[in-house]
């Protein structure tokens, strides 16, 4: 085998690897923090699972755009999240949310 195909090949392994530690050590270390959330804090990530903006959650939930930015700051720091795609994986992940979006009981995504 030609040693460059030889290196993309371990390349793209280690990459999935990474991927899927990466994945597993995120849905573990955030497993026993979800509880610690607010009630306003698990609706904004909810909503942020969806897709709404901060002004969309904040006409949602009848909350200052302001309260909502804290919320999500708080959401992303306790759950040790570094922006809010990995919130949204999070929220899928955990099983928050459902394959197309929808919310079990709770917000459904904008039409």
């Amino acid at each position: 085998m030609h040693p460059l195909l030889q290196w993309q090949l371990a390349a793209q392994h280690r990459d999935r690897l990474l991927a899927q530690a990466q994945r597993r050590t995120l849905v573990q270390s955030m497993a026993d923090q979800r509880a610690h959330l607010t009630e306003n804090e698990r609706e904004v990530l909810l909503a942020v699972a969806t897709g709404a903006s901060n002004a969309e959650i904040a006409d949602r939930l009848l909350l200052p755009e302001a309260a909502v930015r804290t919320h999500v700051g708080h959401v992303l720091a306790k759950l040790g999240l570094r922006d809010r795609v990995q919130a949204v994986v999070y929220a899928y992940e955990a099983g928050l949310v459902g394959r197309r979006g929808a919310l079990p009981g709770r917000l459904r995504p904008p039409s």
